[in-house]
C-alpha cells in the first residue's frame, strides 16, 4: 500500500462509512487525523491501528446513536 495522505472522502470510502461519520469521530477527538489548513488528512496505517485498537468501535457506537436520534 502506498504511504500517501488520504482525504476525508477517501478515508470514509476506505472505512465504508459516510463523511459525516468521519467528522463526528474527528470532533470527538477519537480518530487520528491531521489538519492541513481547512482540510483533514489521514494515513491509512494510523487509521488501521486505530480500528484494531477498538477505539473506532466506541466512536462508531456513539455516531450511530446520534444518527438515530436525528431521525
Amino acid at each position: 500500500m502506498e504511504d500517501r495522505w488520504l482525504s476525508v472522502e477517501e478515508i470514509a470510502h476506505y472505512l465504508g462509512v459516510s463523511t459525516d461519520t468521519v467528522y463526528i469521530w474527528l470532533n470527538k477527538k477519537s480518530m487520528p487525523g491531521h489538519r492541513a489548513g481547512k482540510l483533514w488528512k489521514f494515513k491509512a496505517k494510523e487509521i488501521d491501528d486505530w480500528v484494531k485498537s477498538g477505539t473506532g468501535e466506541k466512536a462508531n457506537k456513539s455516531a450511530h446513536v446520534k444518527r438515530t436520534k436525528k431521525q
